[in-house]
């Protein structure tokens, strides 16, 4: 029995709840990419819908403050965004919404103490919605605490122990935080909000479907061995299931020995004429199997389904979706996530769009991956030797019959794979076998493509592609912008010099007006270093126009730009970063950045990660996995930074470099990198180039008051440049998060829904 403590401190909260400390009499005010439709219906016509928030009396409001929001036909659930101006050089603060299934909302939030603006972001696609109440009131801090108390009232009387221990100000604090925790966590609430098909999403599905112009025969393919009868039975299930209707599930039966398996097989044949079923005389393995499957198959694109696993109940539907928007797709894959014993989904994969060199690494396309059937076949279907690593070997041969453009990631969980004791596909049955596969599928997709490397399998299980550099090696200049500092200069050049293995090289100092006489003294002595040429440009520092003008005397036909506060810490940096920047089709290659501590400070760069862009897995320990491993093996991204980048000189001059006029220190690199991709160039992220930066250690910190004005220029020039790039990502997955950690769940995904969207014209 509760304490009688423990029951008044609630009552007690809740009547503090309800008394709100003053109303804001506010107004919404269209300003874009909406169109009022009247009656609180509103369309937005982008996908940047934007209310200023207006109060009609006073200042606008700060410190604590309860926001109301109902909203119904947005983005499934969405309450979506307040972004708050503070006036000044202050940067916009952001805070999303919760989002709730019935598009109610009722948060409390902490303004800065000085607002200049308030804007409300509904939604992040075109659509419609309705608007049916927007509300913002003050509230007390007392109020704040009593509303957290509130939340978990069982704790009411550890708060007061709380208070009594370690002031009321520290609480305060404690309970803020609490306050302001998400009301849904872990991934099984966010499936309730984002990934549950109610009612009225079927019945838009279905009408959508038979509104298809085109409705493409979808062959699914499964090799059975033995698998347990109950997971075969909800397997094929899940393809009975499916609300697209035009599909056939193509059985292959590898001489199961249990002969309740051919049972099983046979119920379903009987039951539904769209399940064909072929039995092998002979066990033989999963390429065997599969390609008996494949002789079934009668559709002009083929699914892959394992005996154990689960299809959503929309997944073929997306998938048609994807052929409608793009015909010419020779392969679809899309997100997934695992199944326990108990059926509870859980590690949802949400993978990279068509990433290249990730693929050398991992098999990021299974599942589900979905193929042309013609060139399948045209390939010559699932190789035999390559059992465990069948489909990966697959994928890289469609890919290289294909063009990137026809190589499709749909960013929805749609295949459910089953992972606990006792369970296993053909390829997990496999064990280390596969793992020798997939090297293998890697290594000849290079050989078959011209790409001289090795590949070796790392600690973790996956490849690790070391390529092969041209003899002779071509000469890369290192471009190294300076102002005083001589220390950190020093250890930089001796780590360039000294500790580099890199058989030619030139170092560019950009001197940007050094006048201390220690620095002075240090550039006198490198003019007996024939490797080194000190370059001087007077002014103010312009990161963007120090190396415009070193590129322009570079000699060598790599260019490496390299911070001045970069230490060498293992001397293959180059030649690895050098392997990948030679390969065409490559216009930049980034490093693994770490802080003097170990930390990571750079593994790759996220398109509109708070704003305009971040870094991926920063903070995480040198030898962490990150996301899927992905912190550990190269991969292609939309971006890396500057302070160690390598790449042709000819690349950087054909897109005219960096934008010294609107982009002298912030987003330079991000922008080239931009340019780059936009003239058709592949970004690569090395995780074997490690290098230390003490970042802007020469320099000092880039939020100083004097350049706040700076920087949100270069804010503004980026949003007005790229617009809506800054938030697709191709390498990032719109079910992640942009407001905070990389890699969490997003708390309004920016993944479509197909079934929720305007018809294509």
């Amino acid at each position: 029995m509760p304490s009688r403590g423990a029951a008044l401190f609630p009552s007690l909260a809740r009547r503090a709840v309800d008394r709100v400390t003053g109303r804001c009499h506010v107004t919404l005010e269209r300003i874009q990419d909406l169109r009022d439709e009247g009656g609180g219906r509103f369309t937005a016509t982008g996908a940047a819908p934007r209310f200023a928030v207006r109060t009609l009396e006073g200042p606008p409001p700060s410190d604590w403050v309860r926001v109301r929001v109902s909203i119904t036909g947005a983005k499934p659930y969405a309450s979506g965004t307040i972004r708050v101006c503070a006036g000044g050089d202050q940067p916009t603060i952001s805070h999303p919404l919760p989002s709730l299934r019935d598009g109610a909302l009722d948060q409390m939030i902490r303004l800065p103490d000085r607002v200049a603006s308030l804007r409300y972001d509904p939604m992040d696609q075109v659509g419609e919605f309705t608007l049916h109440g927007f509300r913002i009131d003050r509230v007390s801090r007392a109020r704040v605490l009593a509303r957290a108390a509130l939340r978990d009232p069982g704790k009411a009387i550890q708060a007061i122990r709380y208070i009594a221990r370690h002031g009321l100000t520290a609480a305060k604090i404690r309970m803020a935080e609490r306050l302001n925790a998400p009301s849904h966590d872990g991934y099984g609430a966010w499936l309730d909000l984002f990934d549950t098909l109610n009612a009225d999403d079927i019945d838009a599905i279905r009408s959508h479907i038979d509104a298809m112009p085109a409705r493409p025969l979808i062959s699914v393919l499964m090799p059975v061995h033995d698998p347990d009868p109950a997971s075969l039975r909800s397997a094929i299930e899940s393809v009975r299931a499916q609300l697209y209707p035009d599909w056939e599930l193509c059985v292959a039966d590898d001489a199961s020995t249990n002969p309740e398996i051919a049972s099983i097989l046979a119920e379903f044949a009987e039951l539904d004429p769209r399940v064909k079923i072929t039995t092998l005389p002979v066990n033989g393995n999963i390429s065997a199997a599969s390609n008996a499957a494949l002789d079934l198959v009668t559709g002009s694109f083929v699914a892959l389904l394992d005996h154990d696993d689960r299809l959503a109940p929309h997944a073929l539907y997306r998938v048609a979706v994807e052929l409608e928007l793009h015909p010419d797709a020779d392969l679809i894959y899309s997100d997934e996530d695992k199944l326990d014993a108990e059926g509870k989904r859980h590690d949802p994969h949400f993978k990279s769009g068509w990433n290249p060199e990730l693929l050398l690494a991992q098999n990021m396309v299974s599942h589900l991956g979905v193929y042309r059937t013609a060139l399948v076949r045209r390939v010559g279907g699932f190789r035999l030797g390559f059992e465990g690593s069948q489909d990966w070997d697959l994928a890289l041969r469609v890919a290289e019959a294909s063009a990137s453009d026809r190589l499709r990631h749909i960013p929805h969980v749609l295949y459910h794979w089953r992972v606990f004791r006792g369970s296993g596909s053909f390829s997990t049955r496999q064990g280390g076998r596969a793992a020798e596969a997939g090297r293998r599928a890697v290594e000849e997709h290079l050989r078959r493509t011209g790409q001289p490397a090795t590949v070796t399998i790392n600690a973790a299980g996956y490849n690790r592609v070391k390529r092969t550099l041209p003899d002779p090696a071509p000469k890369v200049s290192l471009i190294v912008p300076t102002r005083d500092r001589v220390e950190l200069l020093r250890n930089c050049v001796e780590g360039l010099l000294l500790r580099t293995d890199y058989p030619d090289l030139e170092i560019l100092i950009v001197d940007n007006g050094s006048v201390e006489p220690a620095t002075l003294d240090y550039f006198r002595d490198l003019a007996s270093e024939p490797a080194v040429r000190v370059l001087h440009r007077d002014g103010p520092f312009n990161f963007s126009a120090l190396n415009n003008f070193a590129v322009s005397q570079a000699t060598g036909s790599i260019i490496g730009l390299i911070n001045n506060d970069i230490q060498v810490i293992e001397p293959g940096w180059l030649t690895e970063m050098v392997s990948h920047a030679v390969r065409p089709g490559v216009g930049a290659v980034g490093a693994k950045l770490l802080y003097a501590d170990g930390t990571i400070q750079h593994a790759g760069v996220i398109l509109g990660m708070q704003g305009v862009a971040g870094h991926m897995h920063k903070g995480l320990g040198r030898h962490d996995h990150g996301y899927f491993n992905r912190l550990q093996l190269a991969q292609n991204l939309s971006c890396v930074t500057a302070a160690c980048m390598v790449m042709p000189k000819s690349a950087f001059q054909a897109v005219g470099g960096f934008d010294e006029t609107n982009l002298a220190i912030a987003f330079n690199d991000v922008d080239l990198c931009l340019k780059l991709r936009e003239a058709g160039h592949l970004i690569v992220w090395t995780p074997h180039a490690e290098l230390h930066h003490l970042e802007s250690a020469s320099r000092g910190s880039d939020m100083t008051p004097e350049n706040h004005a700076r920087f949100a220029a270069e804010v503004k020039h980026m949003l007005d440049r790229w617009g809506d790039t800054l938030l697709q990502d191709p390498y990032y997955n719109p079910n992640l998060s942009l407001e905070a950690t990389a890699f969490a769940l997003a708390g309004t995904p920016r993944a479509l829904r197909p079934w929720h969207q305007p018809p294509l014209i």
